[in-house]
């Protein structure tokens, strides 16, 4: 298994769309592996193949609390029908914009159509965060950020935030590897 780098905003690559998953082989299952470990190590609940530079229709998410097991899904060639009009707001985050948070408005209940890892194609009715989660994944399949939804000026300071934060973590990750080596 290994860790992908993540895709941060405004990386142009971030835009493209995701074409069809066709192939369901070792390679596939390996990436899924490789999604899932880089979710988890960046603390996230779900992750799009868009964001670690892979542009193919492949979603994992994991929900479940800190007290649960892990309870890993994962959607491939995924399609969500809204099936209400009324939406729900929700505080989002994204692990390709750190550091930034706001409320965005999406259908408070959907159906997702897509394929597990081996192919087989499964349908579930979804609402609350895993409603949430699934059309905020799909959106990077699409090209689309969360913070597509937001004003001008909330997408300027998000675009700031996210560089702050990561020259914030470039000088930890700077300053950890020369105490490493003084110590060496």
């Amino acid at each position: 298994m290994a860790l992908l780098p993540i895709l941060t905003y405004p990386d142009p690559r971030l835009r493209t769309l995701a074409k069809p998953v066709t192939v369901f082989d070792d390679r596939l299952k390996q990436l899924i592996e490789d999604m899932f470990e880089t979710m988890y190590d960046a603390r996230g609940i779900g992750l799009a193949a868009t964001q670690v530079d892979r542009h193919i229709q492949l979603i994992v998410m994991d929900l479940a609390r800190k007290d649960e097991p892990p309870s890993p899904q994962v959607f491939i060639n995924p399609k969500v029908t809204p099936l209400v009009d009324e939406h729900s707001s929700y505080q989002e985050g994204c692990l390709s914009v750190p550091e930034v948070f706001d409320t965005i408005e999406r259908p408070s209940r959907v159906r997702i159509e897509a394929l597990d890892k081996d192919g087989q194609p499964f349908e579930i009715e979804a609402e609350g965060l895993l409603a949430v989660c699934i059309q905020h994944e799909m959106d990077h399949l699409n090209g689309k950020l969360f913070v597509d939804y937001l004003s001008t000026l909330k997408q300027s300071r998000a675009r700031d935030k996210v560089k702050k934060a990561l020259k914030a973590r470039e000088k930890t990750v700077n300053s950890t590897t020369d105490n490493t080596l003084k110590n060496s």
